[in-house]
């Protein structure tokens, strides 16, 4: 390795990517080529990252797999940054294996971790756990180890394990200041102020209370009857409800928490469950087998009695019942929650992330577009979705599997 691929290599790790491109903008080697592209996905210019990458792997040999392996890593991290989540992760797998048997520990680690960070943006909190136990983080250089903490602490605040949270995020800070990375500082004091954000609202017996997200755990986990809107289910404790599949019966289930311990009519129990303004016989013969359906899989912790104008919530042992709500209203307030973080993602990888198909999203997308809430850039296949940040409350109810789902 010459001085000036090494000088380029010191400092894309430190953070500075116009210094390392003085060293290597008038080269084309391989080597000079894989660090081109790195500087550039570090300055946000993605799509030429990508095909540097591409004429660096072209031009390494077959005998240099080494090499290869760190092209392949680099190209699933731009991967990650343009939201490009639908290609096969065996191509990284395969690297990660490579990289072991060279015995370049710290780019393994560092391929595992793009692996994990994958997982976590699609909801898949249980395999990204896996794959970030095994990382050893006292062997990771500090800037690696602040995004293996940070990594750890979204895990956290995303299955709502908000100490464990705040301590991994002290670790990333210390991390962070070691490496001295100004946009991982950054990162960090953002991630921090999100745990003293609001994350949702408490509707319980006609007052509200806005709650941030220890608060919300602390209630997941007391003996509160909880119909929770921002992951679309209920229960208590440790007894879980999805209803994320089951629109109506969630409809019916909020409907009657919001007006616990009052009962609700039938015609706007209807209304709300059915969207209609006209209802009929049908319809009222309907409700009962949805309201039978729903009294069964809630008998356990509460039981829907018939009044005379309609049905009533009635939790047992002197339970109390409360609705939680997102901090931003609508249907598609996971899916603006996703695209609140500042990146451009496609509808295929909103449809992975939100477990939805293409077209559903397709479909929320022109609606959001037509409300000037989101926006799009390119056309056809190199389309791109943006949303403004959501500031002033935290959006990690809303995100794919915050909570438990299934």
């Amino acid at each position: 390795m010459d001085s000036l691929i090494a000088a380029a290599g010191r400092a894309l790790a430190a953070g500075d990517p116009l210094g390392a491109l003085k060293r290597v903008a008038l080269r084309d080697d391989p080597p000079a080529l894989a660090l081109r592209s790195i500087a550039m996905a570090q300055l946000g210019d993605h799509p030429v990252a990508r095909a540097l990458l591409k004429r660096a792997g072209r031009g390494f040999g077959s005998h240099e797999a080494l090499a290869q392996a760190r092209c392949i890593v680099a190209e699933a991290e731009v991967a990650l940054a343009t939201r490009d989540l639908g290609g096969s992760p065996r191509p990284l797998a395969a690297a990660v294996l490579t990289l072991e048997a060279h015995a370049d520990h710290a780019n393994a680690l560092h391929a595992r971790l793009v692996a994990a960070r994958r997982l976590l943006l699609l909801g898949r909190l249980a395999e990204a756990a896996t794959a970030l136990a095994p990382l050893d983080v006292r062997r990771l250089p500090p800037t690696l180890a602040a995004v293996a903490e940070l990594s750890s602490a979204e895990l956290a605040l995303r299955s709502l394990r908000t100490g464990v949270a705040r301590e991994a995020l002290v670790r990333a800070h210390e991390a962070a200041q070691r490496a001295q990375v100004p946009a991982l500082l950054a990162e960090v004091a953002e991630a921090r102020a999100a745990l003293d954000r609001p994350a949702a609202r408490r509707l319980s017996a006609g007052a509200e209370q806005v709650l941030r997200l220890d608060e919300v755990e602390a209630l997941l986990n007391s003996d509160v009857l909880v119909v929770d809107a921002c992951r679309r289910g209920l229960g208590v404790g440790a007894e879980w409800r999805p209803l994320a599949r089951r629109p109506v019966l969630f409809a019916l289930a909020r409907a009657l928490a919001e007006a616990w311990p009052g009962d609700v009519d039938r015609e706007a129990l209807i209304a709300d469950a059915f969207r209609t303004r006209h209802p009929d016989e049908t319809h009222r013969a309907r409700l009962r087998v949805e309201i039978g359906r729903l009294r069964k899989l809630v008998a356990p912790l509460a039981g829907i009695a018939a009044t005379a104008r309609g049905y009533a919530l009635k939790p047992g042992e002197g339970r109390e019942v409360t609705l939680l709500v997102p901090p931003i209203a609508g249907e598609q307030a996971s899916l603006l929650a996703l695209l609140s973080d500042g990146a451009a993602w496609s509808t295929s990888a909103l449809a992975l992330a939100l477990g939805a198909s293409q077209r559903t999203v397709q479909r929320a997308l022109v609606e959001l577009e037509a409300s000037s809430q989101v926006r799009s850039l390119g056309r056809a296949r190199a389309q791109r979705w943006l949303a403004h940040p959501l500031t002033g409350f935290t959006t990690i109810l809303l995100l794919p599997a915050a909570l438990p789902i299934e």
